[in-house]
């Protein structure tokens, strides 16, 4: 039976991202996006829900994101979903789905601009920039090692490519 797992969100994060690194030196970088979804009910009332999703991302386009992103500005982000279980130390079964972000592309102008710079470009890397990992650069990456028992453990696994 074939599979596909693919995710295109556009929304405005929830938090500064927060950037990190993989015993490897891998830089992992994590932020909460929220998209909203209105439609108008049977009662014709304008009706809205917020879906807030956790999402995660490597290598360059970690270090991208956190320099230009901020709490409030837009993004449209592509990739996959994955799920960590793990057990905490009381010995509860635990779980997390979030978005790994093979590609992204800022959203809106340069007003505010980043974290370093004001909206400074670095290799075009600002307000309407498309980015990816590209071929070689290692679509899939382990978990961050976390502290606490409320993330999962740290595991390498493999991402094959989808052949069409």
């Amino acid at each position: 039976m074939a599979s596909y797992n693919k995710v295109i969100l556009v929304g405005n994060l929830t938090r500064d991202p927060q950037l990190s690194y993989l015993p490897s030196g891998t830089p992992v970088c994590e932020f909460g996006l929220a998209v909203n979804r209105r439609w108008k009910g049977q009662d014709g009332q304008q009706k809205e829900e917020v879906c807030f999703v956790d999402c995660r991302c490597f290598q360059r386009s970690a270090e991208t994101i956190n320099q230009y992103m901020t709490k409030g500005r837009p993004i449209l982000v592509e990739g996959h979903l994955r799920l960590d279980q793990w057990e905490s130390k009381e010995g509860q079964k635990r779980s997390k789905l979030y978005v790994v972000v093979d590609t992204f592309q800022f959203l809106g102008g340069r007003e505010g601009g980043g974290r370093e710079g004001g909206g400074r470009e670095e290799g075009g890397a600002t307000g309407g920039g498309n980015f990816s990992r590209g071929k070689g650069g290692g679509r899939s990456a382990p978990a961050p090692a976390q502290e606490d028992d409320s993330m999962p453990p740290v595991e390498e696994t493999g991402r094959e490519e989808i052949p069409f």
